[in-house]
């Protein structure tokens, strides 16, 4: 199946509500959060240097998301390393292609940033998970999943 249309744009404080749709897939087991405390936190993360969330439209809908970190650095000639984490796509949409192009996306923009490697951490242990960041282009080392700059 091909993937629907999908817009791509970084997270604003309006996102919030879709954001914790998406989180409650990721991680059903955790406790929903007081809506104060998850408004506050959000605004700490968007306003966090370096940190963005993007989300993954279809129409109205927020389908996807990954959170890229970028983080200064004093080796490799002071280029600074990304993180990517809390990749989910919501189980409507899944299967066709909306977390890979997220993730395409984040790379992308840490590329632009002058990021020497992007890495990636996971707990699942989903052969099809791990296939999947290994066709995202990640290679599986001992410290996780990483991206060394073409």
């Amino acid at each position: 199946m091909s993937a629907p249309p999908c817009a791509i744009r970084p997270a604003s404080e309006t996102d919030l509500s879709g954001l914790l749709a998406l989180y409650g897939e990721l991680n059903p087991a955790d406790p929903p959060l007081d809506h104060a405390f998850g408004a506050d936190r959000f605004k700490a993360i968007l306003a966090h240097p370096g940190m963005t969330v993007f989300i993954g439209f279809v129409g109205e809908i927020a389908a996807a998301s990954v959170t890229l970190v970028i983080v200064p650095n004093l080796t490799r000639g002071a280029s600074p390393y990304a993180l990517i984490e809390n990749v989910v796509t919501s189980s409507a949409f899944r299967r066709r292609g909306l977390a890979g192009a997220l993730i395409a996306h984040a790379i992308a923009e840490a590329w632009s940033a002058g990021c020497y490697k992007v890495m990636l951490l996971t707990g699942s242990k989903d052969p099809a998970t791990l296939r999947f960041y290994e066709n995202c282009g990640f290679r599986q080392d001992k410290t996780g999943y990483q991206i060394r700059r073409p």
